[in-house]
């Protein structure tokens, strides 16, 4: 099937779509941006990327999928590399992959790689002293 009868048929009753305050989100796998629409979609393009955290808790995996197996043979058409290096190496490694696969994901697929491995790091939560304001408040605060 034609990438554009598959979004033709999913747009509107995909059981990833999440309607909220007037937009429309989807969860599918695949979908940088989780935004409903054909260009990111990860259900109805032939070639799609996926970008989570890695199961050993370290890293940031990275699915594409493969062009040549046909759509019925699911369990075969995707191809999964885990990314451990930092920040910048998985930058760069991020635009290795998509150089030749999907250029125009590529700003996408950086900002998805950056909050997957902004919520890995382990920084202390320091939490700012609430800021009084008004007399009152101070009076009662010292008091």
């Amino acid at each position: 099937m034609s990438s554009d009868l598959i979004w033709l048929l999913t747009r509107d009753q995909s059981s990833f779509l999440v309607k909220r305050n007037g937009i429309q989100l989807t969860r599918e796998p695949g979908n940088l941006l989780n935004l409903n629409s054909l260009k990111y979609s990860g259900l109805a393009q032939r070639k799609s990327i996926h970008i989570g955290a890695a199961e050993s808790g370290k890293g940031v995996t990275v699915v594409t999928q493969k062009t040549s197996v046909p759509f019925h043979k699911v369990a075969k058409a995707s191809h999964s590399t885990t990314i451990s290096k930092g920040t910048r190496g998985g930058h760069k490694s991020i635009k290795n992959i998509l150089h030749t696969y999907r250029p125009d994901l590529e700003k996408a697929a950086l900002a998805r790689l950056s909050r997957v491995s902004e919520s890995q790091s382990k920084k202390p939560l320091v939490q700012k002293p609430k800021k009084l304001r008004g007399v009152r408040a101070r009076k009662a605060a010292t008091a």
